[in-house]
């Protein structure tokens, strides 16, 4: 039955002689930079394969384990390169416009990328601000009508909370997956086994759900699907049954149905019509005929190696997105949906106050009244204590990559979408951490200071937490910067131990500059150890009252002021401002490296 309502953009997709196969990135070069065949002598994982999704149907991808349905899905969607497929994807019988095709459909992956701590209403709403111009009111307006499309209403005010009790649902988290790409109202939605780890009466609901979506709204629906139940394989209006990479049917269940009679089947009453293809496919026939396959596969060198020098043209010469907001509207929304994370997590918001509390008053116990002594073991103790102090705030900020790591898979996911700019993640998350440490390092600093009795006026104890703040603003850069980097946490965390280590070693500290060799003396230069560690010595023993403070008497008499100290170190009143200057580039950097590689990490999402 065709759907009554007629959409102002309807959408169909069609493949034809749709080919992919498995290559290297030396693949990708060679075809790219030298011209050569991308699909000579290569494992194919779809061949030849024609198919068609038309407005205001379901269509379902089905087949056995590894027969390339979720392939075929991110070809239709876009998110394939071009140098790995062959063909042609069809959009309204135009050769489809990747980058444009995303922004306008809408792709929810089998895993659920969705922040456990935002409320239901919270994460539509923050989806719909990101993608819909018009600001709040219209994103509220647009999810109130979502949410009782979805049937989501009762638990607007939950939070998605995976893992806990006061959590949703399975199905429920899976709607609020599907209403996270369907904010913006896109005309062709593409779903990747909606149903895996659901039950069989949450699936019914979710696939019916979709089914009245294409059915009254109009929409090209396309899904993957392992082995449905009966009533779910009701709802489909079209079925492309996979095997092997080929297709081995393309249209309805009655027509796979009397295809299977026709072979010679007859189908029992207790296993549903796909179920029993499945286990027949070999009877069935390709619906690919083999001579196009064959013409397909042996085209003309030339023609196709002008076809991928035009592919990769339109990719370097792509216009520049539009996106729904300014780049300060971003900012500003990221930058709220950052502060609803780090205040409801509570393993990022009351561990490191209550770390940087207990910290402060353990240490300033241990090092009590020290600073007030006067003598070469005070000084020794004083500078452990400044180690020790810069070693716990480096290293203590480290915690935050699993969180880091988790938030990138969401980035990726909004970016590929084109919800907003790189560069206006990256800037939210710095700005919302800007405040947070800095109410973490005078929560570290008061009690620290004045129980150890550094220099004891209000002058050094500001400069004292400014240089705290700025570690922790370093620290928690150069782990931004790494977790854009690596693929996993456990490779994150022994890439960022080992460099910090290296920066304590190379500090300084506990081997002088001067004996560092000169072909590792760079290592001391980019050390986020040495230049606080330096900051602190010149607060506590230089200015005005390092000419008069003594840290040495012999006979009863000074034989070594705070100033000389700091000129056998090789320290100078200047470094106390220079030191942050440069502390202050190691965090820009970090940002700014960080942006570049999360930049490209989208770029290639994109290519």
């Amino acid at each position: 039955m065709e759907s009554p309502f007629k959409p102002k953009n309807p959408f169909t997709l069609e493949t034809k002689n749709l080919s992919y196969k498995l290559c290297s990135q030396l693949d990708e070069y060679k075809s790219l930079c030298f011209g050569s065949n991308p699909m000579r002598g290569s494992k194919y994982i779809l061949k030849g394969i024609n198919c068609e999704a038309r407005p205001g149907e379901l269509t379902a991808i089905a087949g056995p384990s590894g027969a390339g349905k979720t392939t075929l899905l991110e070809i239709l969607a876009g998110r394939i390169s071009p140098c790995k497929v062959s063909g042609h994807v069809l959009v309204n019988h135009l050769p489809m416009d990747a980058n444009r095709f995303r922004r306008a459909s809408g792709y929810v992956t089998q895993e659920d990328d969705l922040f456990p701590s935002l409320t239901v209403r919270e994460t539509l709403m923050y989806s719909a601000m990101l993608r819909l111009p018009g600001g709040r009111k219209v994103a509220a307006t647009r999810v109130s009508e979502l949410m009782k499309e979805l049937g989501l209403d009762h638990i607007a005010d939950s939070r998605i909370s995976g893992g806990s009790n006061h959590g949703i649902s399975g199905g429920e988290k899976r709607r609020v997956s599907i209403g996270v790409d369907l904010v913006h109202d896109p005309a062709v939605i593409l779903i990747d086994e909606p149903t895996s780890g659901l039950d069989s009466a949450s699936a019914l609901m979710v696939i019916s759900l979709l089914r009245l979506m294409a059915f009254h709204q109009g929409k090209t629906i396309i899904l993957t699907i392992h082995q449905p139940g009966f009533r779910i394989l009701e709802l489909f209006d079209g079925l492309i049954l996979l095997s092997d990479g080929f297709v081995m049917h393309n249209g309805s269940l009655n027509l796979l149905e009397a295809r299977l009679k026709l072979a010679g089947h007859q189908i029992p009453h207790h296993v549903n019509v796909l179920e029993f293809a499945l286990d027949v496919t070999k009877s069935l026939v390709i619906q690919t005929s083999e001579s196009e396959n064959n013409q397909f596969l042996l085209m003309d060198k030339e023609h196709q190696d002008h076809m991928m020098r035009m592919q990769y043209s339109r990719v370097f010469k792509e216009k520049a997105l539009m996106y729904s907001n300014s780049p300060m509207d971003e900012i500003s929304i990221l930058g709220q949906r950052f502060c609803c994370n780090i205040f409801r997590t509570k393993q990022l918001f009351s561990a490191r106050v209550i770390q940087a509390l207990v910290a402060g008053f353990v240490l300033g116990t241990i090092f009590l009244n020290d600073g007030s002594k006067q003598d070469q073991v005070a000084l020794q103790t004083r500078t452990g204590f400044f180690a020790f102090s810069l070693t716990f705030l480096l290293s203590s900020t480290t915690e935050g990559l699993p969180i880091f790591l988790e938030e990138r898979r969401t980035f990726m996911t909004e970016t590929s979408r084109g919800a907003y700019r790189v560069s206006s993640y990256v800037l939210a998350n710095t700005l919302v951490f800007l405040p947070f440490l800095l109410m973490v390092a005078f929560l570290y600093t008061t009690p620290v200071y004045w129980l150890v009795g550094l220099r004891k006026d209000i002058d050094g104890f500001l400069y004292f937490s400014l240089v705290v703040w700025l570690v922790l603003l370093m620290s928690n850069s150069f782990v931004a910067c790494f977790s854009a980097l690596v693929p996993d946490f456990i490779l994150g965390t022994s890439v960022i131990a080992g460099l910090m280590g290296s920066f304590f070693l190379f500090s300084g500290y506990f081997i002088s500059k001067d004996k560092i060799p000169s072909y590792w003396i760079f290592m001391h230069y980019l050390s986020l150890f040495k230049y606080p560690f330096e900051c602190l010595m010149i607060n506590e023993y230089g200015g005005n009252q390092g000419k008069t403070r003594c840290i040495e008497i012999s006979n009863g008499q000074c034989i070594l002021h705070g100033v000389e100290f700091l000129r056998q170190q090789g320290l100078k009143e200047s470094h106390k401002w220079t030191n942050l200057a440069v502390m202050l580039g190691f965090i820009v950097g970090y940002r700014v490296l960080c942006f570049f590689i999360l930049w490209f990490r989208c770029y290639r999402t994109r290519k």
